[in-house]
């Protein structure tokens, strides 16, 4: 084994500073097991749970707010015009997503956008609670 240097090992401290608050990031955003009751019921089997809020410093938009919307097995949210910009992340399940132009399929880890005006549909195609974590875009 050779042996480490000074520099060698400086690198490696603060690399592995660096590193540490992404493994702490990781970790904190998995998905929290909901009740069949937390949340507000927005269709039947479909709820959405509000998770947090905060300001952004992205000039179009005033705060960004996180909520899940949490689908039972085979539970269906019905086409619905978008109010806001949104980010999508499906963090548990897999759903198909229908928008006017396109259909597609997706898995835990994937992600989708929507944008305000258009319509949006989702069903969880899996056995299992399904999970999409979605970030609102709340203009400015």
């Amino acid at each position: 084994m050779k042996t480490m240097n000074r520099r060698s090992a400086i690198a490696l401290g603060v690399t592995a500073a660096a590193i540490t608050p992404l493994f702490t990031l990781v970790a904190s955003a998995k998905v929290k097991k909901y009740g069949p009751k937390e949340g507000k019921e927005i269709a039947p089997g479909v709820r959405m749970v509000e998770v947090s809020t905060g300001n952004s410093d992205i000039p179009a938009y005033k705060s960004i707010a996180i909520v899940d919307v949490v689908f039972q097995p085979g539970a269906h949210a019905p086409a619905t015009m978008m109010v806001n910009d949104m980010v999508c992340t499906i963090t548990a399940g897999t759903f198909t997503i229908k928008k006017a132009d396109k259909e597609f399929k997706l898995k835990e880890g994937d992600m989708y956008t929507c944008a305000k005006g258009k319509t949006d549909e989702s069903t969880n195609t899996s056995k299992e609670v399904g999970v999409h974590r979605i970030a609102v875009l709340i203009p400015a």
